[in-house]
């Protein structure tokens, strides 16, 4: 069965830091392209970050520039997301996907609530 679950959010204050984790299980994440979305209440889903699957950055939001890092590690087949310097801002639903390019595969994890808030 092919899944993705993310895990490591929850609540934390202004400036702290949290680091997300998606495990896939029922495929290898080898061949695929990474990428952590968020989505706020009664906003659309915005791209956070991308790694692809040879670990090259693709995009990151300019608003998380500088302060989210994404990487991945394949033997562990998981991808993470560190954030830093989280701001009240951050408050979202994160959630991953694995895409492949070359059978256009497309995976969904159920996300994690990430809140900022003192």
């Amino acid at each position: 069965q092919v899944q993705l679950v993310e895990s490591g959010g929850g609540l934390v204050q202004p400036g702290g830091s949290l680091n997300l984790s998606c495990a896939a299980s029922g495929f290898s994440i080898h061949h695929f392209d990474m990428s952590w979305y968020r989505q706020a209440l009664e906003k659309e889903r915005e791209l956070v970050a991308e790694i692809t699957s040879l670990g090259d950055l693709r995009s990151s939001s300019d608003s998380v520039k500088g302060r989210f890092t994404i990487s991945r590690d394949n033997v562990k087949n998981t991808v993470y997301l560190q954030m830093n310097s989280l701001k009240p801002e951050d408050t979202a639903v994160y959630a991953c996907n694995a895409w492949s390019r070359s059978t256009h595969s497309s995976y969904w994890g159920q996300g994690t609530q990430v809140t900022v808030s003192s």
